[in-house]
């Protein structure tokens, strides 16, 4: 039996009938016996759900199908341009922050902080010096 998805088959008054075979030559015996009552029959092969006039046509819509068209570079994909919509939001957010770290550094780099004295010294007095005290512990107990 030939395979289901392509085989060659007789036509006889525009409907296709039942008699199929893998090769031509195994038809041609029933072609004729049907040609002497329906002059109009035809021998077509069925592939992909089509008829075509023979195996070749078919191969050739095939290769047709797979070449790209001329038109289109080798970048080109269905469905439009492959971009990240929130790309332009991204891009935004690392330039606000290169810039907010840019201000940080200039910040920095415009008075170090070795020419201003610590809190609570000043250049008539020495700076005061408490004893450390110890904090009372917290809540003191156990917990239930």
């Amino acid at each position: 039996m030939p395979p289901r998805y392509s085989y060659w088959t007789i036509i006889a008054g525009g409907l296709p009938t039942a008699f199929r075979a893998a090769e031509r030559d195994d038809l041609m015996p029933t072609f004729k016996r049907i040609q002497e009552k329906h002059p109009d029959a035809e021998m077509k092969w069925f592939a992909r759900g089509k008829i075509w006039e023979s195996p070749e046509a078919a191969r050739q819509d095939t290769e047709a199908r797979r070449r790209p068209p001329e038109g289109r570079g080798r970048d080109w994909r269905p469905g439009g341009e492959h971009r990240d919509p929130r790309q332009k939001f991204k891009d935004a957010k690392k330039k606000g922050n290169q810039d907010r770290r840019q201000q940080r550094f200039d910040r920095k780099q415009a008075s170090p902080r070795s020419e201003t004295p610590p809190r609570g010294v000043t250049a008539d007095r020495p700076p005061v010096r408490r004893p450390h005290s110890p904090r009372p512990p917290r809540g003191g107990g156990r917990r239930r």
